[in-house]
């Protein structure tokens, strides 16, 4: 038998067994995707073990993050080997922007190849995922829009989609009248630029993102799926915070949501077991499917 094999019936098995006990597991792992940064101590150590031991969890969807020409240090037909032995496909990718740190794989350096690869690897989307504490003055603030619909108008050439993604940062105020998050929504393309909400960022700025979805309506296709401790507002496992999910996801629709990514950037816990108790969650709980 195959590695390959043997991974795909390892999980089928897992899944058989679990579904036993959880009548939504199937249907909601079927489209179940994490983003990698969440075992990114576990990829530093072994990137196809890594993502075997997601298979066996379930996981079929990835979003990625780090790419600098190359995959995890592998060229992308090295990569595409190993999501073909694990059985994954990377949905989404991860960038910044390049305004300070001159990088391969930023919106500045070299896009075009960037996007070549990814949509080699058969990526939907590409990410804005962060501006550096330094980036965030007044002058980069008003040149976000041009560069992420000159990068959205890249990305569409090759059937890609380009978004942002938020933290808590782009909820302060930008001038008087609005805060970052809102001038990067009203200045770019709605078309070029959607938006990767996390809704951990957004419910520590206090913000309710249902708000959004009504200003914005089909502008929120990627979401960041975890929860918040009470008090500390540390990260926690999904299910065991804060978050009215439920309420949330009753809006999708609205949202224009097609692909939400479990992530939880830290623990007090092994990850992979934090990641079991979200995913548990996740299965007793329709309202995710």
């Amino acid at each position: 038998m195959q590695r390959k094999d043997f991974i795909k019936l390892s999980s089928l098995g897992f899944l058989g067994l679990y579904a036993c006990g959880t009548s939504n597991f199937k249907s909601n792992t079927k489209t179940l995707a994490i983003q990698l940064y969440t075992v990114r101590d576990a990829i530093s150590q072994d990137l196809e073990k890594t993502l075997e031991r997601l298979a066996a969890l379930g996981f079929t969807r990835l979003e990625i993050y780090g790419y600098n020409g190359t995959f995890f240090g592998k060229t992308r037909n090295e990569f595409q080997s190993i999501l073909k032995n694990t059985g994954m496909k990377v949905i989404s990718s991860h960038h910044t922007t390049g305004l300070l740190h001159k990088e391969q794989g930023t919106l500045l350096e070299n896009w075009k190849k960037s996007v070549e690869d990814l949509d080699f690897i058969g990526a939907e989307y590409m990410v804005c995922s962060y501006l550096f504490p330094e980036e965030r003055t007044l002058e980069n603030y008003k040149k976000l829009s041009e560069l992420f619909n000159t990068s959205g108008e890249i990305t569409k050439t090759a059937g890609i989609q380009f978004a942002y993604h938020n933290h808590d940062f782009e909820f302060e105020k930008f001038n008087e009248k609005q805060n970052v998050y809102d001038f990067i929504l009203n200045n770019s393309s709605s078309d070029l630029v959607k938006m990767e909400l996390d809704l951990y960022w957004m419910a520590k700025a206090g913000i309710d993102p249902l708000s959004y979805f009504e200003k914005y309506p089909k502008r929120f296709p990627l979401w960041h799926v975890k929860d918040m401790k009470a008090g500390s507002k540390d990260f926690a496992e999904i299910g065991n915070g804060t978050i009215d999910f439920e309420r949330i996801f009753k809006d999708r629709e609205k949202a224009g949501l097609q692909y939400w990514f479990l992530e939880q950037d830290s623990s007090d816990k092994n990850m992979f077991e934090s990641i079991k108790i979200s995913k548990e969650h996740i299965s007793e709980h329709s309202y995710f499917n």
